[in-house]
């Protein structure tokens, strides 16, 4: 049965007039996708096998989802994941069962670990042959139980359509995630009475906290009020939460520095002066130092992992007050013990902070404000991450990024980046004003995101600009979906900082094992730029610092192309400010005279 645009509009008319739709007799499979477009899914990222095929029959027959054939399992979810990550819905992805669903744990652990709204259906051998080592069958709950927030096997057709509303509503309440959905090939097939798509969801095993305890955040405000070195530290959920603008508020309000996670970036806006810049193993002198020295330290959304506060023994040596606000209770007090935690969504408790705050009498301490922003304006002089252009001929991978910022910050520009050096000096030199404008894998560190997150976002944002920061090496791992780009008309620039090492694993190779370059030398790599041609796009080498301006600038100019930008960059060149493992925040080394 067809699943028209006119058909939803007929059926949608039918129920307003009589309170409910009238009973349908649907395959499984057409109940399934019934039911994604009553969540508004727009698109959806996969790829066919035999257990899914009843499923893409139904999306066949359908005009309202468009389905996006990715060229491996693993960039589908990684392209629903960007889409998520850029626009705040829940991304979704269709794999089929077995090596489908196996190429795909990598996706769903990168969205996983970052906390990214997905729901994943995959395709499952009939019911009858689970168990009995089938073909291309895997115990998809077992295998991806560790990685998801929730996960389902739906073995009954009347099952489909609560299963979808609960999936959707877990993965985009409380602390976000993926959840994978199994449905066996029979399911699919079965028949099954639509009456409708339920407006609501009630579980009674989930009911996640959204408001914030009044008297903690009472007790916060008062910790805020009587700081003499208060810092505000904010993480990749403030962004999840939608709360920039509250946080961007109560900044301005108690006129204290701030610094967001690598996953926080844009957040507060980083051309404004309070921002000291992002924290942890890259980040800037007065980010980490003042997280060491304050006296109260407001986090928000944000997750104490070890990226961010080195050793914890060396992070606990200076006494401080901590407020942990998070929606998630499990991340509180997880690697550092707090003093103020508050349970609820960062959005409605900074919305109340700010309305106490703004109710109250007493304001922060002008005088101690004052001569804390003098410390934080003498770590600042320091100018850590300025770096030297050599003698000229060589491109520094730095150079590249500021370039692109200085030609895009007043646009509405997207960034992706894979993992690796080349993330580090995008977060460092492309200072992000706005949320969800930059994409990455931050918790799980996966290579080989960056083309996928673009593709997905593109979609989303078609008259945005898109570029993927990226490396010989991570680009590599998903370089297939060029063609992707090429079939959806997805244009979008990939900049990739060739420095023919696998650079992040070359620099502690040099710096942690005495220049031991084991296997991070890539030494055979193709002609990028004529491997793009033959998917289609525009390939450039560029090869001088001279002509990187020019090369970004042509790039833009072709709109509706997909560019691949190969510039050949300095080899030897490493990420500084670099705190080594085991080592606290502040130990910093911040260039080769420190090694």
């Amino acid at each position: 049965m067809e699943i028209s645009k006119a058909e939803m509009a007929s059926t949608a008319a039918a129920a307003q007039s009589t309170g409910h739709e009238s009973p349908q007799e649907l395959m499984g499979a057409e109940a399934l996708v019934k039911s994604l477009q009553a969540e508004g899914v727009q698109y959806i990222w996969g790829y066919p096998g035999g257990a899914v095929l009843y499923i893409y029959d139904a999306f066949y027959k359908q005009d309202t989802i468009q389905h996006v054939l990715v060229r491996h399992e693993q960039a589908a979810i990684h392209a629903a994941d960007g889409y998520a990550r850029a626009t705040g819905n829940v991304g979704v992805a269709l794999v089929t069962s077995g090596p489908g669903l196996t190429n795909a744990v990598t996706g769903i652990a990168t969205a996983y670990m970052d906390s990214i709204p997905m729901v994943i259906i995959s395709g499952q051998v009939p019911t009858a042959a689970i168990g009995l080592d089938a073909f291309q069958e895997c115990d998809t709950v077992g295998i991806t139980r560790p990685i998801v927030k929730h996960n389902f096997l739906v073995k009954d057709p009347r099952d489909i359509v609560s299963t979808i509303k609960k999936a959707f509503h877990i993965a985009r309440t409380g602390r976000p995630g993926p959840v994978v959905v199994d449905i066996p090939k029979d399911v699919s097939f079965k028949k099954t009475t639509w009456t409708g798509y339920p407006e609501s969801v009630e579980m009674r095993s989930y009911n996640p906290v959204r408001r914030g305890h009044g008297g903690q955040i009472r007790k916060a405000l008062q910790l805020l009020l009587a700081a003499k070195r208060p810092y505000v530290y904010s993480g990749g959920g403030v962004l999840l939460g939608n709360a920039s603008n509250e946080l961007r508020t109560l900044v301005d309000l108690l006129g204290c520095p701030v610094t967001n996670t690598l996953m926080g970036l844009g957040a507060y806006p980083a051309s404004d002066r309070k921002f000291l810049g992002m924290l942890g193993m890259h980040g800037t002198v007065e980010a980490n130092n003042a997280m060491q020295n304050c006296d109260v330290l407001l986090a928000v959304g944000a997750r104490f992992d070890d990226r961010v506060i080195g050793n914890v023994k060396h992070f606990a040596q200076n006494d401080r007050k901590i407020i942990h606000i998070d929606i998630d209770p499990s991340s509180i007090s997880k690697r550092v013990k707090v003093d103020i935690p508050i349970v609820g969504d960062v959005k409605d408790v900074l919305a109340e902070l700010i309305a106490m705050l703004r109710e109250s009498p007493v304001k922060p301490d002008a005088q101690a404000l004052g001569q804390w922003w003098e410390t934080v304006e003498g770590w600042r002089s320091r100018d850590c991450l300025k770096y030297s252009l050599g003698d000229g001929e060589v491109i520094k991978p730095q150079y590249v990024v500021e370039t692109l910022w200085n030609m895009t910050k007043d646009t509405e520009a997207y960034i992706t980046s894979d993992v690796g050096q080349h993330q580090m000096w995008a977060a460092q030199y492309y200072r992000f004003d706005e949320p969800r404008r930059w994409i990455n894998s931050g918790g799980l560190g996966t290579m080989g995101v960056g083309i996928p997150y673009a593709m997905g976002i593109k979609l989303a944002k078609p008259d945005a600009e898109v570029f993927c920061i990226t490396g010989e090496g991570s680009v590599q791992m998903n370089i297939q979906e060029l063609a992707t780009c090429r079939q959806y008309e997805t244009p979008i620039k990939i900049c990739s900082l060739n420095n023919r090492y696998l650079g992040m694993v070359r620099q502690w190779q040099e710096i942690e094992y005495s220049g031991r370059y084991s296997h991070s030398y890539m030494d055979s790599l193709p002609d990028f730029v004529k491997l793009a041609e033959a998917y289609g796009h525009v390939g450039m080498l560029i090869e001088h610092p001279r002509d990187v301006e020019p090369a970004l600038r042509e790039a833009r100019r072709l709109k509706d192309r997909t560019v691949f930008m190969d510039f050949r960059t300095d080899p030897t060149e490493n990420v500084f400010p670099m705190v080594q493992a085991g080592k606290g925040i502040t130990e910093m080394l911040l260039g080769s005279e420190d090694l």
